[in-house]
């Protein structure tokens, strides 16, 4: 089946002069106008899951269309901005070329680093888990590297599987980490160090979680968020706070 537009990003004057379909290296170039990110195997990945169907040449290299590209991009924007499984996604396009309308969820909201967490109070959005396929080619890395990180406990998935939508962010982190030169054996420390807040919290919040009263159970869940923001603040400014001490 060939796909049509699906809006987003451009490909007016992108095309080459005479308007032929275009080589995965010339969509690559493209697409990091928006995704920076985005890599070859990731183009590749969602080939293999049936998002996108480029044609082939006799020799056997893969030639996009339009329609193709508008399509890699739209399902780029909505792994962003939406954080959506790869079959919600699926979904939602089959069904926009259908014409049928499918609204999407609202975007998830950017943070920083430091102020990654909610503010003091705000709930926090609900995520779809995610399989493994999913969160290799998210983070961008190999099934060996994400069964090292497993093997430290950086990484866990449930019975089933699936990893929390949290799980992507952390795989961001450690390889971007590890770009560095830092190893998940370098980071149990910093593991350690989250189950150790964690467990503090855990310890404010027992006696209201064991509460009959649904009232104050939920406000056992709010003064969580709280403690968990306050602790991770403080847990960054104490680290800028020794290195500052370092560079001194």
């Amino acid at each position: 089946m060939r796909h049509t537009p699906t809006g987003g990003a451009g490909w007016s004057g992108t095309t080459s002069s005479d308007g032929k379909p275009m080589s995965i290296g010339a969509v690559l170039g493209l697409l990091r106008e928006e995704f920076p990110e985005v890599t070859i195997s990731k183009i590749r990945f969602l080939e293999a899951e049936g998002l996108v169907e480029p044609t082939r040449t006799p020799s056997g290299y893969r030639k996009f269309t339009a329609a193709d590209f508008q399509r890699l991009a739209s399902v780029l924007r909505m792994q962003r901005d939406h954080y959506l499984p790869l079959k919600v996604i699926r979904e939602h396009l089959d069904a926009q070329e259908r014409g049928e309308e499918v609204p999407l969820p609202a975007p998830a909201p950017s943070r920083d680093l430091v102020e990654g967490v909610p503010e003091l109070g705000e709930e926090r959005p609900a995520t779809a888990r995610i399989g493994r396929a999913e969160l290799l080619a998210a983070a961008e890395v190999d099934e060996a590297e994400l069964a090292e990180w497993e093997a430290y406990g950086l990484l866990t998935a449930d019975a089933e599987g699936s990893y929390g939508g949290e799980a992507v962010g952390i795989a961001r982190l450690v390889a971007d980490l590890g770009g560095f030169g830092l190893e998940p054996r370098h980071l149990r420390a910093v593991k350690a160090a989250a189950e150790r807040e964690a467990g503090l919290v855990e310890q404010v919040v027992a006696p209201l979680r064991r509460h009959r009263n649904p009232q104050t159970r939920a406000h056992a869940e709010a003064t969580a968020r709280e403690l968990a923001t306050l602790s991770v603040r403080l847990h960054a400014a104490l680290v800028e706070s020794a290195l500052q001490a370092h560079l001194r």
